[in-house]
């Protein structure tokens, strides 16, 4: 496969409307910091309103995102969108505000938008061929990855160099051009609510836990390497300042994993690709925390990236098998929950156990809690079986799968994947397939 099949106008319209919505997000947290420093107590209410913040978002992703109507995504997306501008908004106009007020202002920001990255991801699918879906979605990983290095110096530059609450203002700006982009994309995507047969949103959600404890592990895993990361470089006697290189070349090799992926059709099922690209992260972490010297810590943490790009991006696809394309957007959105919660999880881990036992120890430790988290999740996964009579079922069935490189119903359900460019609002939630399938 080649990532010719996805150039196209409307991905390029795409990337801009998302460069626009997701990198307001990943400038909040450091931006808030920045904001409120110099009050008394700045530095702990900036955490205090990051953790809001985050908060938010995950409240948003889940609630918002499980409301999202394929029919009207792009009035929905540009609600959200322009009630989180007016957040940013009004975060950064007003710095000396009392802390309830950040508070609040910091909560909406986070949650108003928080079904827009799984409907812009849903979205996505209807621009590209069904068979290149998978190239689509590690495109997008990698312009996400892009856009969280460059994030936290666009934020320092902007609070040292200008004005504290200039990084907010320009996110607000930045989401607030991201709703105007949403009218050049699709208003949404063809889906029939009679594939759930029935059956309440709720339990459809449910049955893909195992997919959601993975992919939040994993990513939980490398934000718990990170948080512990200074620790462990005192531990070892080298410098503090080399997080920032070493956390640089976790970015980019992250980016680049995902491009990788996306370059060719690779062996095994999905859920197989995810234990071995999982069991990989787990292992260079391993050496992370017994290894002595900067070199080996470099090498670990470039791996540990590389694998898991791939494995977060299994873990998507296979959301495309086992949930029904009426479904598309709210699960993606519960991944994105999943992983922020994983994230929440890994900052309260991180703090704990330095408090009671050496940084490689306490990756160590959050190994452990990974490749057992990983082995439940993978042995839980079951074959998708039929949703109703008839109608298309997993929005990827065999096409997203065999794109990605042999996944399940790839290999195993013998779906087509072949099929040609998608309609306008149709795309790759509407394909006949033998599953039940769906994906984050």
């Amino acid at each position: 496969m080649s990532y010719r099949e996805i150039a196209s106008r409307g991905t390029l319209a795409w990337a801009v409307v998302a460069v626009g919505a997701r990198m307001p997000v990943a400038m909040a947290p450091l931006a808030v910091v920045f904001l409120v420093r110099e009050r008394e107590g700045g530095y702990a209410l900036g955490a205090i309103l990051a953790a809001v913040y985050v908060i938010g978002e995950i409240a948003g992703a889940a609630f918002l995102g499980m409301r999202m109507r394929a029919e009207r995504a792009r009035p929905q997306l540009a609600v959200g969108l322009g009630v989180g501008a007016v957040g940013f908004a009004a975060l950064g106009a007003l710095p000396d505000a009392p802390a309830v007020v950040l508070a609040a202002c910091a909560f909406v920001a986070g949650g108003a938008p928080g079904a827009a990255p799984g409907g812009l991801r849903a979205l996505l699918n209807t621009l590209v061929p069904e068979r290149a879906v998978a190239q689509a979605l590690s495109a997008e990983s990698v312009l996400v990855f892009g856009i969280w290095a460059l994030a936290p110096a666009a934020v320092t530059g902007l609070a040292l160099g200008v004005t504290p609450g200039l990084p907010l203002l320009l996110a607000a700006v930045l989401m607030a051009l991201s709703v105007a982009g949403l009218w050049l994309l699709p208003v949404g995507w063809k889906a029939d609510a009679s594939d759930r047969d029935g059956e309440p949103m709720l339990r459809i959600m449910a049955r893909a836990w195992p997919v959601y404890v993975t992919g939040a592990a994993g990513l939980s895993l490398l934000a718990l390497a990170e948080l512990v990361l200074p620790a462990l470089l005192e531990q070892r006697e080298i410098s503090v300042g080399m997080s920032g290189p070493l956390l640089a070349g976790l970015a980019v090799s992250s980016a680049a994993g995902s491009f990788v992926y996306g370059l060719r059709k690779w062996p095994g099922r999905l859920r197989t690709q995810s234990l071995v690209c999982m069991l990989g992260v787990s292992g260079c972490l391993a050496v992370v925390a017994v290894l002595p010297t900067a070199m080996w810590l470099a090498i670990g943490l470039a791996c540990a990236g590389f694998l898991q790009a791939g494995s977060m991006l299994t873990r998507n696809l296979t959301l495309r098998e086992v949930l029904p394309p009426s479904a598309l957007a709210a699960g993606y959105s519960l991944m994105y929950a999943a992983v922020g919660a994983g994230y929440a999880v890994s900052g309260s881990m991180a703090g704990g156990l330095l408090s009671v036992t050496t940084p490689s120890t306490a990756i160590l430790a959050g190994v452990a809690l990974t490749v057992v988290l990983t082995l439940v999740g993978t042995l839980a996964e079951v074959r998708p079986g039929p949703v109703g009579s008839g109608g298309p079922a997993a929005s990827g069935g065999g096409g997203p799968a065999e794109a990605s490189g042999g996944g399940e119903a790839g290999s195993a359900d013998g779906a087509d994947s072949g099929r040609g460019e998608a309609g306008p609002v149709e795309g790759a939630v509407d394909v006949e397939s033998p599953g039940s399938g769906r994906r984050c």
